[in-house]
């Protein structure tokens, strides 16, 4: 009898403390579904629609947005789909580099570490479009710093129209996206070094072994799996990237700097073709979802050797 009143106590205990575990998840869950799940599903509704800005939900098309895109009735929308390949994969890559070089710096400085971590974060705290209005009159062929610096140096006759120019246009926004991206990548390459065991790092060098060394045998491999998850986060960032696009080239010159972000939101808001815009959405989604996919294999990989 008493076995009994014992297991009946603990089943009801154990079915309370399943219920506030669901209580507790209930506001995760409801926020999951008001801003992730639904805009998800309204989009992709949308995207199967003959939609404009005034009527959504016009008419039902079934696939036949999907069937126009990926059959080339929008030119455009494939290559700005490679170009932000292109242009994202790229910046992320300059990026890491620079801003775990930039760490390294970091970690040899002592008192002045602090101010000069929070003289970094300024490019970071701008707002983009200040940041493309700056780049714009910096790279400006009359009167702009660098034309300014070229000319002066001796490096060129005339001045050179950056942002003008179809294969300099595309680079120049990589600059400024670097520039304005590098320190937030730094400060998280420097606290991922910072999780490498100080004591492991001393005795390499009480070994002996030189900076180069400890970094390349110690730091590097612990650190990786941290670096690669910064990497990817940058990656993701970079295919959304609009401000810059906007503010610099506007999309040109011709298509040059045309990328998939951009060319939605032309789609959208100056065609007023929403339905075909939310198909070229989830194109984009189901792109980038495929384009990241070598990298969070490599996370997983160097992650599951490290640990």
């Amino acid at each position: 009898m008493a076995l009994r009143s014992f297991t009946l106590r603990a089943a009801g205990a154990g079915t309370s403390r399943s219920r506030a575990a669901w209580l507790m998840l209930l506001p995760l869950a409801l926020g999951l579904a008001a801003f992730a799940v639904y805009p998800a599903v309204y989009v992709a509704g949308l995207s199967f629609t003959k939609s404009t800005l005034g009527q959504p939900f016009k008419a039902w098309t079934g696939l036949s947005n999907y069937r126009w895109l990926l059959l080339g009735g929008d030119e455009m929308f494939v290559p700005s789909l490679f170009r932000a390949a292109l242009f994202s994969f790229g910046v992320a890559l300059v990026e890491l580099w620079l801003g775990l070089w930039l760490a390294l710096l970091l970690s040899t400085m002592r008192r002045a570490g602090r101010l000069v971590r929070s003289v970094m974060l300024l490019p970071l705290i701008t707002p983009p479009v200040l940041v493309g209005v700056a780049w714009k009159l910096l790279l400006a062929p009359g009167g702009g710093l660098v034309n300014g610096k070229l000319m002066a140096f001796g490096l060129v006759d005339a001045p050179v129209s950056f942002l003008g120019t179809e294969h300099l246009a595309l680079l120049s926004i990589m600059v400024a996206d670097a520039w304005q991206w590098t320190p937030f990548v730094a400060i998280l390459a420097y606290a991922a070094l910072r999780q490498v065991p100080d004591d492991v790092v001393e005795a390499a060098r009480l070994d002996g072994a030189s900076e180069g060394a400890v970094f390349r045998k110690i730091q590097l491999p612990l650190a990786a799996p941290l670096l690669l998850a910064i990497f990817v986060l940058r990656l993701i960032m970079a295919f959304k990237t609009f401000d810059l696009l906007y503010i610099l080239t506007f999309g040109g010159p011709g298509d040059a700097t045309d990328m998939a972000g951009f060319a939605i939101w032309r789609k959208a808001l100056r065609e007023f073709d929403v339905g075909a815009a939310a198909a070229e959405t989830v194109l984009f989604a189901a792109f980038v979802s495929i384009a990241i996919l070598p990298a969070l294999w490599l996370h997983r990989r160097i992650e599951g050797n490290v640990i």
